[in-house]
This record gives structure tokens, C-alpha cells and sequence, in this order.
């Protein structure tokens, strides 16, 4: 093991970390021996980031050099942030999205080296799970990152990106509801936020060339902060794939991430989960069985149907079986109850924004329960005209999101439109959930316009059936001229 180098007294990486136990208390982590060898000072210090909420707080102090912890033999290293040139260029600090994985991961080095800065590690809670989380902060120490920012966007993610976007009725290709589209704009606009927070320069993302999240991620910061500076690096370096991956992070002295590499790329947050790649890539292979996390088999689903009634206030979801939940807490709260019977399983080909197809399949039981339902209302509280017309700009509404158009004008004045069409959109609607299925068996509304009285067949004062007969003339009129014409008559 090499010998630990000398580390000046303004160089060290001081770090507390609070958290929190299952019961929501909180519960301090005390330093490693590693961490006490580094003389770091477990005490309040200037900045901080959260980690699953306001409650939990890491803060971090970045000093002119960074301590990266090697897991592989507990070698420690210490990289002086460099004032010179990079490879590249020159940018001051970055705040990078961050996973924690191996291209991530990678990514540290390679841009401290390609543009002598300081790189901020970016996480964002969007409802991906726990584990995500499990030792995040040592990844991002390992890599050469100064700090690690960790936020909870999960009841932003749905109230102010998904809700709207389920009230608009804005599907993509028929299929798909957006879950990763929408996942994008709100983790790039606290990237914006945070890099305005840590005075940094510039973003960087791990998106590959080819697909649509580039553009999602360098459209919000465009809209949001046209003066920083982006930084793609898979549309710069030479790294081709894992092997390249590897072999960089070795020769660089970053640990490489020992979890097992799915075969499968899947992206999951609060909405939704994807899977793509393997034997996806060929449309004519079905699925396999075991590939599924949010949802059973909906043949191995109860024999029983469980009926859920879902609580709506102008368009936009409030209760669960006639209780009030928060945003994110209604949609997990959903999830759970669809996923056990098999709701919400989608496999389609679709247009990327680049100009290619691809396959993916989609898990999202609690979305699919929601778009339901609130489809159904609509169908009580907006008359003919309107629905078509909003069903005509869910599709425009669609596009705009998938293609990470979030913060165009052209969206948010639809947004606008949305807003005010559902105005009236109340009430519940109560939907049956059998073996993948999600059919609505009651919908009430205090804005209805269903009125029994004139839909009854029996006669009635408001609707007088005698009247159908000079409506059907005159609306059948073009027609009956143009046969006129054609016959000679």
C-alpha cells in the first residue's frame, strides 16, 4: 500500500453527514478511522446539500485539494486542483448529473484533467430508491470530486412535472407517458440552481450521443442560464464502452463501482421504469418474465379485483380512497397498490428525437391508474368542442415534453390552456384493477354534464324529441345538395 502523503492543513475535505432512521428521527454518522487518518473535522461548516429532505443535511467544505479514498486498497491519494489549462480548456468548477456509476464515475477525472476544474457531484431524488443512495458520497471522494449535492425533488417532480403533464393528457405515441422526459428538466433545473449555489461555471452530464436525455438536459439549461457552460463528454472523449471505462478509471486511480452490470438500461424514478437494451434491442423478442420490477406477472396477479377510488380537484389527483396525500405520497401510495396486480406494462417502438427508433419496454402502475381515471372525469365535466380541442394539444403537449421543450413558452401558454379547461374537472372516479387491467366502474362529478332528466329516453320538457327531426335536416343539408347535383335533380 503506498504511503500516505502529506496533507497541508488548508487541503483537507471536511464532512459532516446527518441522516435519518427509519422512524424519521435523526441519527449522526461518525467518522470512519480512514476519515479520522484524514484529519477531517466533523463540526458545521459552510455549505450544505440534501439528502431526502429539508431534515437531512450533508454539508461539505471544498479546499484546494481533494482527498479521494480508493476503495480497492484503502490507498489514499491526494489531487491537487489544478489552476493550470486542462487538456481542453479551462473552466473553473462543474457541477456534474451523478450517479455514482462507472461512467460517472469516470467522468470526475477526465474532466479535472481535460479542464483543470473542480467538479461538483450532482444527485437528485427522484424516487429511484435507496440503494441508489448506498455510499454515494465515498463514490463521488473516490472519483476526485470536491463535493457531493444530493437533493429531494420527489414531490417537486410530480407536482410541478407530472401532475401537469396528466392533466394536459399528454401521451407520446399513444404509449408512452414521459416518465423519463419528464425526470430531466427538474434534475437539470437544480443542477442550475446548485451551480449557481457553488458558484460554478459550467454542467456536465453522462447522456451518450445518441439519445434523447442531451437534449433534455442542455434545452433547460439553455432556457434557464444561457451563460454556463456545457460539457458532453461522450460526445468528446475516446471512450467507447465499459472496457475503455475501466481501463481509464485503473489509470487513474478511480475505484471501479463493483455492483453487477445489468444487462438491461433501465431508468426508474417516482413515475415510472424503463428498460431497454439486450434482447430488447430486437422488436420480435418478447420480454422475459424476471426483467420486471414495479409490477408482477399479470398472470401470477390476486384472483381477486381490488378497486381503488381516486380523488380529483381540477384536474389534478388529491386522494386515494377518500384520503389526502401529498403529490409524491399518492403516486407511490399507487404504485404499490398497481404493481401487485400487474397494471401499467407497456412495449412499443418509438421515434427518438434523433431520428431513430427504439425499443423500450415501460413499467408505470400508478400513472396508468391516474391517466385513467382522469380521463374518465373529463368525460362528465368538458363538452364535445373542448375535448377535442385539448385532445388535440395533448399531442403537441406530448411532443414538446418528450423532445425537453419543459420551459418553451409554447408549452407553459398550453399549460396555461390546461389549466383553465379543468377548472371544473372535480370529482372522484373509482377504477377496478384485475390482472393488468385498470377499468373505471363509477365516475361523479359536482360539475357534471350529464344530466339524467334530458339523456333519459322518457320525454322530457328540456329535450323534445320532435326537435331531432329539422336539426337532422339542416345538418344533413351539404349532403343532400351534393346528391342532388350528382343525380341531375
Amino acid at each position: 500500500m503506498a504511503q500516505l502523503k502529506a496533507i497541508s492543513s488548508y487541503s483537507s475535505l471536511n464532512l459532516e453527514f446527518h441522516g435519518h432512521k427509519r422512524d424519521g428521527s435523526l441519527h449522526n454518522h461518525k467518522p470512519s478511522s480512514t476519515q479520522k487518518s484524514l484529519g477531517a473535522k466533523w463540526s458545521d461548516l459552510r455549505g450544505c446539500a440534501l439528502l431526502g429532505s429539508t431534515r437531512n443535511v450533508l454539508r461539505t467544505r471544498c479546499n484546494k485539494a481533494i482527498q479521494a479514498v480508493l476503495s480497492s486498497d484503502r490507498e489514499v491519494e491526494t489531487y491537487e486542483a489544478s489552476k493550470s489549462k486542462g487538456l481542453r480548456g479551462r473552466l473553473n468548477k462543474v457541477v456534474l448529473a451523478y450517479s455514482g456509476g462507472l461512467d460517472t464515475s469516470v467522468i470526475v477525472p477526465w474532466l479535472r484533467e481535460n479542464y483543470g476544474c473542480e467538479v461538483v457531484c450532482f444527485t437528485a431524488d427522484v424516487g429511484q430508491g435507496l440503494k441508489e443512495f448506498e455510499g454515494l458520497e465515498e463514490k463521488a471522494r473516490a472519483s476526485g470530486a470536491c463535493q457531493l449535492v444530493v437533493k429531494d425533488l420527489k414531490e417537486e417532480f410530480v407536482r410541478d412535472y407530472i401532475f401537469p403533464c396528466l392533466r394536459a393528457g399528454a401521451i407520446y405515441e399513444r404509449k408512452y407517458l414521459l416518465g423519463t422526459s419528464m425526470a430531466r428538466p427538474v434534475i437539470a433545473k437544480a443542477m442550475v440552481d446548485v451551480a449557481k449555489e457553488v458558484g460554478a461555471d459550467a454542467v456536465a452530464h453522462g447522456c451518450t450521443g445518441k439519445g434523447n436525455d442531451q437534449v433534455r438536459f442542455e434545452l433547460t439549461f439553455f432556457a434557464l442560464n444561457p451563460e454556463l457552460n456545457v460539457v458532453a463528454p461522450w460526445r468528446e472523449w475516446d471512450i467507447k464502452g465499459r472496457k475503455d471505462a475501466i481501463e481509464y478509471a485503473k489509470k487513474h486511480n478511480v475505484p471501479v463501482p463493483v455492483t453487477k452490470k445489468s444487462i438491461y438500461s433501465r431508468d426508474r424514478n417516482l413515475w415510472h421504469l424503463s428498460h431497454e437494451g439486450d434482447i430488447l434491442e430486437d422488436p420480435a423478442n418478447k420480454p422475459k418474465k424476471d426483467m420486471y420490477m414495479m409490477s408482477v406477472d399479470p398472470e401470477d396477479a390476486p384472483n381477486q379485483p381490488e378497486y381503488v377510488e381516486i380523488g380529483i380537484e381540477s384536474g389534478l389527483p388529491v386522494s386515494v380512497n377518500g384520503k389526502k396525500l401529498s403529490p409524491a405520497s399518492l403516486l407511490s401510495q399507487l404504485n404499490e397498490i398497481g404493481g401487485r396486480h400487474g397494471i401499467g406494462r407497456i412495449d412499443m417502438v418509438e421515434n427518438r428525437l434523433v431520428g431513430m427508433k427504439s425499443r423500450g419496454v415501460y413499467e408505470t402502475p400508478g400513472g396508468t391508474i391516474l391517466f385513467t381515471a382522469a380521463r374518465e372525469l373529463e368525460s362528465l365535466t368538458l363538452d364535445r368542442e373542448t375535448m377535442q380541442v385539448k385532445d388535440s394539444l395533448a399531442l403537441k403537449y406530448a411532443e414538446l415534453v418528450y423532445a425537453g421543450r419543459w420551459f418553451d413558452p409554447l408549452r407553459e401558454s398550453m399549460d396555461a390552456f390546461m389549466g383553465k379547461i379543468t377548472e371544473k374537472t372535480t370529482g372522484s372516479v373509482t377504477v377496478k384493477l384485475y390482472k393488468g387491467s385498470a377499468s373505471v366502474t363509477s365516475r361523479t362529478s359536482p360539475y357534471s354534464l350529464y344530466r339524467q332528466d334530458i339523456s333519459s329516453f322518457e320525454s322530457g320538457k328540456i329535450y323534445d324529441q320532435a326537435d331531432a327531426a329539422g336539426f337532422i335536416r339542416l345538418y344533413g343539408l351539404p349532403m343532400k345538395v351534393r346528391a342532388m347535383l350528382e343525380k341531375g335533380i
